[in-house]
């Protein structure tokens, strides 16, 4: 999915860098990458906790990832102006991305669930971070933290996405991500964002149910991206959709499916240990949501199997 060449762009959508602070939700960070999937899968082979781990993780002195993806400095983002900068720079595409999303949702949830949209705060970070979650380094991944109402990238992970993980590079795929952080924003607003805390891990867990739903979320955006008009304009911020684009988006979804996590570390699927979900539910769950455009669609909760969304049917 490409930007319109000449939508304009906001660089202040986004901030590089800096710390998170106080706000609502609980001290707990979701949507974490493919190294917190790792991690959690190595915690459970080891007999260990996954929490105490991570707490570990968030604790220590990070240091970025080595992915070939050059770190997002501030100075760059004072070059993103326009839809075409968007599609030539990541740190554009994150700050354009975000935008477009804004516009989705700030039409589609008052619409649909009467609750009117507040964005999300967007940081992009290299090696650690300070948030309203705790400290957090690049080996989490991607993530939001509901105690801010922040999503985090390092932009580094969209390449060890690519690299260790097989997912395709084309930039669906990583503003799948971005979409997805932000589906755990809609559940935050939505009051839905606590249920992972309340039952972490096994294959219809609570956890689980909360990133699929997250995965559906992503689906609506994409589903309306290309025709929602950005703010004061009547240009939608994306291109339509081409099946190419659709590939991309659901070979980043697989790529952190917990299955293929479990398999890339050497160990048997473990269902039991699942955060996130298998990598064929994360891409129904998308599709659900994309085929929709419905946030009724994406109601993962109460969803009888998850392998099979109703919306599907």
């Amino acid at each position: 999915m490409t930007f319109n060449d000449d939508v304009r762009i906001n660089a202040e959508r986004v901030s590089v860098g800096g710390g998170g602070g106080g706000g609502r939700g609980g001290k707990f960070v979701l949507g974490g990458g493919a190294g917190g999937l790792i991690v959690l899968v190595l915690a459970l082979l080891l007999g260990g906790d996954p929490g105490s781990i991570l707490g570990g993780l968030s604790g220590a002195t990070g240091t970025p990832l080595d992915s070939g993806t050059s770190a997002v400095s501030g100075a760059a983002l004072d070059d993103c102006e326009f839809g075409t900068d968007a599609n030539r720079d990541i740190g554009c595409r994150m700050a354009g991305t975000a935008e477009s999303l804004d516009a989705v949702w700030g039409a589609q949830l008052p619409a649909q669930t009467g609750v009117e949209y507040v964005a999300p705060k967007v940081r992009l970070f290299s090696g650690s971070i300070n948030t309203g979650c705790g400290y957090a380094t690049s080996d989490v991944g991607p993530f939001y933290c509901p105690a801010d109402s922040t999503a985090y990238f390092d932009t580094s992970f969209f390449q060890l996405l690519v690299d260790q993980f097989g997912a395709n590079a084309g930039p669906l795929a990583q503003e799948y991500v971005v979409a997805h952080e932000f589906g755990h924003h809609i559940q935050n607003q939505l009051g839905d964002i606590g249920r992972a805390q309340q039952d972490p891990r096994g294959a219809t867990s609570q956890a689980v149910r909360t990133e699929l739903q997250a995965d559906c979320y992503a689906g609506i955006w994409a589903h309306y991206a290309s025709t929602q008009p950005g703010p004061n304009s009547s240009q939608p911020f994306l291109k339509p959709l081409t099946e190419n684009d659709i590939r991309d988006a659901l070979s980043a979804a697989s790529a952190v499916g917990d299955d293929r996590i479990q398999r890339s570390a050497g160990a048997r699927v473990n269902p039991e240990g699942w955060t996130h979900g298998a990598s064929d539910q994360r891409q129904a769950w998308f599709l659900a949501g994309y085929n929709t455009g419905k946030v009724s669609a994406c109601d993962t909760y109460s969803a009888r199997s998850l392998d099979n969304p109703p919306a599907l049917r």
